[in-house]
């Protein structure tokens, strides 16, 4: 096996949410930053979540307030800093009797509200279902209920975003490499990379490092792991069935043994329905929604449902993990969702990171680079509280009382004119996906024939270049499903359609460097 060298100071495992996060913030604070994730960016849990931006309303019932305000208080945040793939959306809650109270619910609504400022979103309220456009479709005896405000996001594209943005700070993002072992010296750690499907590796000399594997938090050979501490996996899993409601409200459902199930409104043509709480004891990789769990999100709406839907209606289905610290709780759904940053001591700078959500990744990504930068003597400030990621410069207005989030539909209107030779379709998903960027990517363009070849429905030679050169995307699989949706829309052939595209244009090994890296 050849082996090459090279050092930084910080070498981030893992790709997922808050690896990116804190390969961002530290390459930020002027370090030099490695992340390296065994897959691709996003592959597991990070885009299997149900894609909310939210602080978590059924927390408050495990008194966890602290998490919850936090949370709320990083909504506005993030919400502000990207609006292309965050943005607001209003909760329906039906109230039926035979589960918690009015007053309860009253009661948990107005902490809600209360328990962190609140700019961009609305308040919750009482509704009539029976007046109210949200009780179409619903089981004639629900005649009451609840809205409030959370956000949405496109959770795989906030992740490579965030690693983009650490990528455009000088951190060198290194999919598809496998951590093959790791050993402490005197100067540090030596960390051996080892691209997938090659014989050959590099042995990088790190001043610390961060472990963000989140299900393989405990599997990374030779990390030492801080005693006492254990994870518990747990399978969430969804499914997508055609649109049920010709509005944009969500719902949340309350359900007999005091799980709440969403309902969401998901790629404008369908319903996203989740999530369970199973226990996990297999590869986190092959993560899978069991019948059972099927069942029994088709049960959950089917309790609100006036016309029942059946796992015939299913058009796609997928499960993540989460790596959840263990507070010995015996339900599952009752463990925390709290982060946990534990420095190892008695080696060079260690970090484990265990647990946390996507609404708090930003916050876990600073208090880890405050301790890192602590921990080498570094003195540099936090930043990433008011920065845009990728896309969300120039959608933002100057001063406190930032709104574009909620003017989003007119700066795509503004694009569709601008751009009046693109589909509408196609110059929405663009502006959803891209924001700001939209320019770069069509910055040659003047017609349609400049977008290259449509390899598949919807998608064209330019943008597929570009998610391969400025993304990291090597396969039809992280172009279609986790880059964007698209596979939700086109026939199964698609996929090898694409590949073969892919084979063709952007030959050799999978693995990537920086973007335009060839190395």
């Amino acid at each position: 096996m050849q082996q090459t060298t090279a050092e930084c100071d910080v070498l981030v495992i893992g790709g997922g949410i808050n690896g990116a996060g804190i390969a961002r913030d530290a390459a930020g604070r002027g370090l030099s930053v490695v992340l390296a994730e065994q897959d691709d960016l996003a592959a597991h849990t990070s885009s299997a979540s149900t894609k909310l931006i939210h602080g978590g309303l059924r927390y408050l019932e495990h008194y966890e307030f602290g998490l919850v305000r936090k949370a709320l208080r990083e909504r506005e945040v993030l919400l502000r800093s990207a609006p292309h793939i965050m943005w607001p959306l209003r909760f329906v809650m039906p109230h039926q009797p035979e589960q918690r109270s009015a007053w309860l619910i009253r009661s948990g609504l107005f902490i809600y509200d209360h328990l962190a400022r609140r700019r961009l979103l609305p308040g919750s309220e009482m509704l009539n279902l029976e007046q109210h456009v949200a009780g179409q479709r619903l089981n004639a005896k629900l005649t009451r209920g609840f809205a409030y405000s959370d956000g949405w996001v496109d959770d795989a594209r906030l992740v490579t975003l965030t690693a983009l943005d650490a990528a455009e700070r000088g951190a060198r993002i290194l999919v598809r490499h496998r951590c093959v072992d790791v050993q402490a010296r005197a100067d540090g750690w030596q960390v051996i990379l080892q691209p997938c499907g090659s014989h050959q590796s590099t042995a990088w000399r790190a001043r610390a490092v961060i472990n963000a594997t989140g299900p393989w938090a405990t599997q990374v050979p030779g990390l030492p792991l801080p005693p006492g501490r254990e994870l518990r996996l747990v399978r969430g899993s969804h499914i997508v069935v055609p649109r049920l409601f010709a509005h944009d409200f969500a719902y949340l459902l309350q359900q007999p043994d005091q799980r709440v199930v969403f309902a969401i409104p998901y790629e404008g043509t369908f319903t996203l329905i989740g999530t369970t709480d199973e226990e996990h004891h297999d590869d986190p990789a092959q993560a899978r929604a069991s019948p059972a769990e099927i069942l029994y999100l088709c049960e959950a709406v089917n309790r609100y449902l006036a016309r029942p839907i059946a796992p015939k209606d299913i058009v796609w289905h997928f499960a993540g993990v989460r790596p959840l610290l263990d507070d010995h709780h015996s339900e599952a759904a009752a463990v925390t969702r709290d982060y946990h940053l534990d420095w190892q001591a008695g080696t060079p700078p260690l970090l484990h990171v265990f647990g946390g959500k996507l609404t708090t990744f930003r916050q876990l990504g600073e208090e880890a680079t405050d301790g890192l930068v602590e921990h080498l003597g570094i003195s540099a400030e936090p930043w990433t509280r008011r920065a845009s990621l990728p896309g969300g410069e120039n959608l933002l207005s100057p001063g406190p009382h930032i709104r574009n989030v909620l003017h989003f539909d007119r700066w795509v209107a503004e694009q569709q004119r601008r751009y009046h030779w693109l589909p509408a379709a196609l110059c929405q998903r663009y502006a959803r996906a891209y924001g700001s960027r939209l320019h770069n990517l069509l910055a040659h363009c003047k017609g349609l024939k400049d977008l290259g070849e449509e390899i598949v429905p919807g998608l064209h030679e330019l943008e597929a270049h570009y998610l391969c050169t400025t993304e990291w995307a090597r396969t039809a699989e992280d172009i279609l499903w986790r880059r964007s949706k698209l596979g939700l829309h086109l026939p199964s052939r698609a996929a090898a359609q694409l590949d073969e595209w892919l084979a063709a244009h952007h030959p050799g090994s999978p693995a990537a460097a920086l973007p335009g890296d060839n190395s």
